[in-house]
């Protein structure tokens, strides 16, 4: 993610030319300069038509198509932005559960029990960096420090990673209960926690498995396609040739639209605009082992 001033205008005017979409869209904004021309040369060179055919007319329609278009492309964009946001929100989720845990842990153990501080010190942050790495799609890399727990070293690469953190976190947790070492209530205290962490888990789950549904995606494009290419049969008659400009820029602008949903609508990859989830799990890992560091 990039981090940028929302104030300084000429930096972002920049970053908007260079962005990737233009690049992506070069290509169609040639096609559609080339129709553009097309259909300008063909309506006032070859048929010669004059501004009082009834092809003038069609412009009502892309009136009419344009408001229903400008609706699609808003709810869109909405749903792709809701999507960033609730990430956002679980991953803040997370940082506080972790520190959380990592602050009643610390106030539980006694404080040269070295061995089980160690364990949430490491576990913890280890659960954030499993959960980074599941949601990156990388299922076989465990972000271990070069001091490994002995409890954390025969985690299953092939299975899921933060379910495997979480239920080691709770057996252990659980263990210290029998072992008399954390009270009944304090054991209750912790559990809501460690719930909190699964919890968060599916709700990441959700997001990243649950795209877009695939007809209304196709749909908005097959959409913008059709109303950029029948654009200048109308409005030629009004605009001339320039057309061959107006038309490319209309279209640029509708799919960036669509094109910045699709970025954002999927919050854990490694798009500039996708969360920076690396940097929250680092903060995790350095908040537990300055809370828990005996």
């Amino acid at each position: 993610m990039i981090v940028y001033n929302p104030k300084d205008w000429l930096s972002k005017t920049i970053y908007l030319h260079s962005f990737k979409v233009f690049k992506r869209l070069l290509p169609y904004l040639c096609v559609s300069v080339f129709i553009s021309w097309g259909l300008a040369f063909l309506e006032l060179e070859y048929l010669k038509l004059s501004d009082k055919s009834w092809l003038k007319n069609i412009t009502l329609v892309h009136s009419l198509l344009g408001f229903v278009l400008s609706l699609l492309l808003v709810f869109r964009t909405n749903t792709a932005y809701d999507r960033w946001w609730e990430a956002r929100k679980q991953w803040g989720a997370l940082t506080n559960s972790s520190r959380i845990i990592a602050m009643k842990m610390n106030a539980f153990l006694d404080i040269e029990d070295k061995v089980n501080r160690s364990f949430y010190r490491k576990s913890i942050a280890l659960f954030s960096e499993t959960l980074f790495n599941y949601l990156r799609s990388d299922y076989t890399k465990f972000m271990l420090d070069e001091a490994e727990h002995p409890e954390l070293k025969d985690l299953d690469e092939k299975k899921h990673g933060p379910n495997q953190v979480a239920s080691l976190i709770f057996k252990k947790t659980n263990l210290l209960y029998m072992q008399g070492k954390l009270l009944p209530e304090q054991f209750l205290i912790i559990n809501k926690e460690i719930t909190t962490l699964t919890e968060i888990t599916g709700a990441c789950e959700r997001i990243k498995n649950t795209p877009i549904p695939l007809g209304y995606s196709a749909f908005i494009k097959t959409f913008i396609i059709a109303y950029t290419a029948t654009l200048p049969i109308g409005y030629v008659f009004s605009m001339g040739y320039f057309v061959i400009a107006a038309v490319p820029f209309i279209f640029y602008v509708l799919a960036a639209l669509e094109m910045i949903g699709e970025s954002i609508e999927d919050p854990f990859g490694t798009d500039s605009d996708d969360l920076p989830i690396e940097k929250i799990t680092s903060n995790i890992k350095k908040h537990c082992n300055e809370i828990l560091h005996a």
